[in-house]
């Protein structure tokens, strides 16, 4: 059977992806959505669509029946589910199977050895593959749980068995860690996957999350093709992700490559997979999980080899060979992919909810030496909700090294404008800048170790503060309508937190000459009144974007995960700053406020309740996550203002304290 009508089982970003494919080819496209996603750009771009459900998952994208229902009832004869919800349900692919449609990704056999991870693991080590020493048993409970941890010795990482996408996952490092982080992982695992079955592995330290793609049909032909580096993680779950490794050789990416392509062929794979692995700083590798389906990160892929993993995928499913060998497998530049969540790293990262009010990524473009890239599945005016995972977009570059990459995906990250939600773009500029990131000394533990005391803004460069005070003058000097002409010179106080100095502006021809106190040259702007990112060139070559709104007495500039309020004054108003009142904002340590949008699973305090620093006092979900609100200090809990099941706002109070 050729496909020639493709329904997408999935929503957001991955589905308006595999659409943009299938329309290449000439295939025609059906959409599925819920309540929630009734106006959903994937459902705007789809040929047809066909509502199958409420908004919770469970009631719509996890309904295998629905999603035949509206295969038959459009005529689509395949299925590409892309990742998450159904994408490695092995009884979803048998029920498409005995219906007649194709199921565009691996068979149900192979989907259920390697979705379990206790299974895989043990066809792995009969493979041959590497394997992370650990308890591939069940466990019985939170007690059983120490016992094997202890036997394995700690640390040790707690995984839902048919977990995925950070899930169900918790490390533990001592017996009470073991305990709580049993709880949680079998809490988390049964509510997202209906499966609570846990098992436990050694935690490598110092490692790198490094996996191979791999690509197989149903002739027994299956290539690997190359890895990625995945190993900035938050929570498990990837932030930052690049091909090719920058830790690699190519005797571990080789051996790596093919002990992939024979586990896949020991389960009789075909379609796009990905095999996961922990690598030492010795570059010793041991084997995760092999992720049936295809990847959240795999246009990082796709820009270095020049291949469409979502066409190989669909040619693969409709019987085709294999277009190219082992040898034919590119390794062309460096991709650098950034996702961009609605979750405020101001406030640990927590999930946020809203309207996308501004939703302006910057222009994708391909040429010989960069390549920028959005994947995305929303628009401007569309919301956010509690319901699914709160990726806005994927934002990809490509330049023939990993430097280049990495400071275009720097420009393309300034040049991203997202209003009306909490989201992750200034924490992403940050990493960009960062000496140990762009020297590729990465490990999982990059964000714990780089942020040990969460994120609270970028410090910036002399060289980029420097940009913010040249912009920050010479857009006022514009917004005053100043008009500067031959030798007319226009001075400026500008002060960014503390520090104040000031700037005068020459007119030199189209450039305009900037003298700091410390710092003098010309630079070209581009930016009126009313623009909300402006553009500078600067003489020697280096460019940068920053946005930019306008407040009472200067502007609000976001450059390079900086967000700072700059005030810009002439030097004869400036003096009397010093006899302006400052607002001093309330204090709010006597309470517990809800830390996101989000529902109350437990209180486990009562008022009279002394607590101590580090206890547990509540545990909200978010998004399928179950987030611990401990206490900061000893205090009496005075009042409970909120009850399990409660859903709440952003810093709604829950609790009260009085001193002890």
């Amino acid at each position: 059977m050729t496909i020639t009508k493709l329904l997408i089982a999935n929503r957001g970003e991955i589905a308006c992806r595999v659409i943009k494919t299938a329309k290449k080819m000439g295939i025609a496209t059906v959409a599925v959505y819920s309540d929630a996603d009734r106006e959903a750009l994937h459902v705007r771009m789809a040929d047809d669509a066909v509502h199958i459900g409420a908004s919770p998952a469970k009631d719509s994208y996890l309904l295998a029946d629905k999603i035949i229902a509206a295969c038959k009832a459009t005529g689509a004869q395949a299925v590409h589910p892309g990742y998450g919800f159904l994408s490695e349900n092995a009884s979803f692919s048998a029920a498409l199977e005995a219906e007649g449609i194709i199921f565009v990704g691996p068979g149900p056999k192979a989907i259920e050895a390697m979705g379990d991870k206790i299974t895989s693991k043990k066809l792995a080590a009969e493979a041959g593959v590497s394997t992370v020493p650990g308890h591939m048993g069940l466990i019985d409970d939170a007690e059983h749980a120490v016992t094997i941890s202890k036997s394995i010795g700690y640390p040790v990482m707690i995984k839902a068995s048919a977990g995925g996408g950070g899930k169900g996952m918790r490390i533990a490092w001592n017996d009470a860690d073991a305990r709580e982080g049993f709880e949680r992982s079998k809490s988390e695992a049964a509510s997202s996957f209906g499966d609570d079955r846990i098992f436990i592995e050694k935690f490598v330290t110092e490692p790198r999350h490094i996996e191979i793609q791999l690509i197989a049909d149903a002739h027994g032909n299956a290539i690997y093709l190359n890895e990625r580096e995945c190993s900035i993680q938050r929570r498990n779950q990837k932030v930052i992700e690049e091909a090719p490794s920058p830790f690699l050789d190519e005797a571990t990416r080789k051996a790596m490559g093919e002990q992939s392509v024979a586990l896949a062929q020991a389960v009789g794979y075909r379609s796009a997979g990905t095999v996961e692995f922990i690598v030492d700083k010795d570059r010793n590798f041991y084997f995760l999980e092999m992720n049936t389906r295809l990847q959240v990160e795999h246009p990082v892929t796709e820009m270095i080899t020049g291949l469409d993993l979502v066409e190989l995928m669909i040619r693969v499913a409709n019987g085709e060979k294999l277009p190219l060998t082992q040898d034919q497998v590119l390794r062309n530049g460096w991709a650098i992919e950034s996702r961009l969540y609605a979750e405020d790293p101001y406030r640990n990262f927590l999930p946020s909810t809203g309207r996308l009010t501004r939703y302006r990524p910057p222009a994708e473009s391909v040429s010989d030496d960069l390549v920028v890239r959005n994947d995305t599945g929303v628009f401007e005016g569309g919301e956010i909700s509690t319901f699914y995972d709160p990726m806005i977009a994927k934002l990809c570059t490509w330049a023939p090294t990993r430097e280049a990459a990495v400071d275009a995906m720097a420009v393309a990250l300034d040049s991203f404008e997202v209003e009306g939600v909490g989201n992750n773009l200034p924490f992403l500029s940050t990493v960009m800048e960062q000496d140990r990131f762009r020297e590729g000394r990465l490990t999982t533990g990059y964000i714990a170790e780089e942020f040990p005391e969460g994120f609270s803004g970028a410090e910036l460069s002399d060289e980029h503060h420097f940009d913010i005070v040249a912009a920050a003058a010479m857009l006022m000097a514009r917004r005053d309508h100043r008009r500067m002409g031959g030798e007319t010179e226009s001075r400026w106080h500008v002060q960014v937190g503390d520090k104040a100095e000031t700037v005068v502006l020459h007119q030199n021809g189209p450039d305009i000459v900037v003298d700091a106190e410390w710092r003098s040259e010309a630079v070209r702007v581009t930016w009126q009144p009313g623009d909300t990112l402006a553009r500078l060139d600067w003489s020697g070559g280096r460019h940068a974007v920053l946005k930019v709104d306008p407040t009472t007495s200067g502007f609000r500039v976001r450059y390079r995960g900086a967000d700072l309020k700059v005030l810009v004054l002439r030097p004869h108003i400036a003096k009397y700053l010093t006899h302006m009142p400052v607002k001093v904002p309330p204090d709010m340590s006597k309470y517990l406020l809800c830390p996101m949008p989000g529902q109350v699973v437990r209180i486990d305090v009562k008022e009279g309740d002394v607590v101590e620093d580090g206890q547990t006092l509540a545990i909200v979900e978010a998004m399928k996550m179950e987030n611990v609100l401990k206490a900061e200090k000893r205090a009496r809990v005075k009042t409970v203002h909120v009850v399990p099941g409660a859903v709440l706002a952003v810093d709604q109070v829950m609790l009260e304290f009085e001193a002890v």
